[in-house]
């Protein structure tokens, strides 16, 4: 191998060396049993991140106008808690958020089926600690969607 071809996959990283040599990873959620694409397959991260924004929104707005009285400095302590709740509640019953539901999102069992309630609760609570949903899967599902047995989907 050149050293030119070495430089340029350690800049493309791994995936793309591997793909250079062969490997075929196929595409994200096939591994899960998913559609390629529409309903049913893994949601794109783009989606998934406007859905948290829109979810952080509206619990900062809760806690800002209904639990701290307008006191800004413990809005954002106060919205986490009310982040946590929301998710529990939210995705344990109807499989999404407000933020996902606008954005057209469900999180669902990797099986198929709705996701349980105590794994839901196990999902979010490991999504409050935000270090999990940096961490990723080639089927871009976080260490929390792992470890509670989801994955995000179209609707």
């Amino acid at each position: 191998m050149d050293n030119r071809q070495a430089i340029g996959s350690w800049l493309s990283g791994p995936r793309a060396a591997a793909e250079q040599m062969g490997a075929d990873f196929g595409y994200r959620g096939e591994r899960l049993g998913l559609p390629e694409e529409g309903p049913g397959s893994v949601a794109p991260l783009g989606r998934r991140v406007g859905a948290i924004l829109v979810d952080w929104g509206l619990c900062l707005l809760i806690a800002y106008a209904l639990i701290t009285g307008g006191d800004l400095g413990t809005a954002g302590n106060w919205a986490l808690a009310v982040f946590t709740l929301l998710g529990v509640l939210t995705v344990g019953t109807v499989g999404f958020t407000p933020g996902k539901r606008l954005l057209g999102l469900r999180v669902i069992a990797v099986n198929g089926g709705r996701l349980p309630f105590p794994r839901a609760v196990v999902r979010t609570v490991l999504l409050a600690l935000a270090v999990p949903a940096l961490v990723w899967d080639r089927d871009t599902r976080g260490l929390h969607d792992r470890l509670s047995g989801a994955v995000q989907v179209r609707i």
